[in-house]
């Protein structure tokens, strides 16, 4: 999150619930079985664990994450953390953004002192029963590299999986400098002096497009993510964004994106959603423009992770 004041946008271009239900119904009806609830931070807005039963009883909607910056998971209401109440909606897989163990480094890094929260949230989820649960750390050169090895320790004692992702250039193109980027490669290397040889592991996939490695002695999983070294990164990339204003997104790392609350506002029918749909998966770049002087539309937290 920015540190300046946000320009939120007036309710009434936020797509409903209702709205975003039925872009998920005609949506499963063209293949979609999986859903990830994102933002900004999903769990700010009332009734997400509401909207998130609604999902799970769509037909062809099989599995249902949840990516958040972990502060409210652990928010109880009527003696229910809203971790649980996620669960029982039918959440199966929590993504939670940790980019440091040390309280000072946390704040420096998102702008706020919340690390004890997102820690009683992470206790929380794993109290839930999330099926999945899995530690994103963005790699920042000069802050990132001592954060390695703890984080590593951290997620094999709650026994849970850790991604290591390149930064990329989504809220503001001067991000990505030399002075501030950090390769998947050379974090993979950092670890390896200090722990031996990371064993890869090809064949354990999950939801995203990790690259995943054993650690050596403790059987921990690793994944990297490098979206700006590997040049194959998008050939298995089959997702869409649906922003809160309505947008339908064919890639994350391109400007490009379909306009669905007028068209949803208008009247129209299933079957022209369907149409939309489809003119909108026929547009999805063959990779992204993250490398070629991408130029940010919106910031990360109005788009999706």
């Amino acid at each position: 999150m920015p540190e300046e004041e946000q320009a939120w946008f007036p309710k009434e271009e936020v797509l409903s619930y209702d709205e975003m239900l039925r872009v998920i119904r005609v949506g499963s009806r063209l293949g979609i079985r999986k859903v990830r609830v994102t933002g900004g931070e999903p769990l700010t807005r009332p009734g997400v664990a509401e909207f998130c039963a609604a999902v799970a009883a769509v037909p062809g909607i099989e599995d249902i994450g949840i990516s958040t910056n972990g502060t409210l998971l652990s928010k109880t209401e009527g003696g229910t953390t809203l971790a649980e109440k996620l669960v029982r909606a039918g959440v199966r897989s929590a993504n939670i953004s940790l980019d440091s163990l040390d309280p000072a480094a946390y704040q420096r890094t998102t702008g706020r002192d919340l690390l004890p929260k997102v820690l009683e949230g992470i206790d929380a989820a794993l109290a839930a029963g999330f099926q999945s649960i899995k530690l994103n750390c963005v790699l920042i050169k000069h802050q990132s590299e001592p954060e390695l090895l703890p984080l590593i320790e951290f997620a094999a004692a709650k026994k849970v999986l850790l991604r290591f992702i390149e930064l990329m250039p989504v809220s503001t193109q001067e991000v990505l400098s030399d002075a501030n980027f950090l390769p998947v490669a050379t974090a993979r290397r950092l670890i390896e002096e200090k722990l031996g040889p990371l064993t890869p592991k090809p064949d354990f996939k999950t939801n995203g497009p990790a690259t995943y490695y054993e650690v050596p002695g403790s059987g921990q999983h690793v994944g990297f993510i490098g979206a700006m070294t590997n040049l194959h990164f998008c050939e298995s990339c089959n997702k869409l964004r649906l922003t809160s204003d309505g947008k339908l997104r064919p890639c994350l790392g391109s400007y490009l994106e379909f306009d669905l609350r007028e068209a949803l506002r208008g009247g129209c029918t299933d079957e022209e959603l369907v149409g939309l749909f489809q003119g909108v998966v026929a547009r999805k770049p063959k990779e992204h423009d993250f490398r070629n002087n991408y130029q940010p539309n919106r910031r990360m937290i109005a788009i999706g992770g």
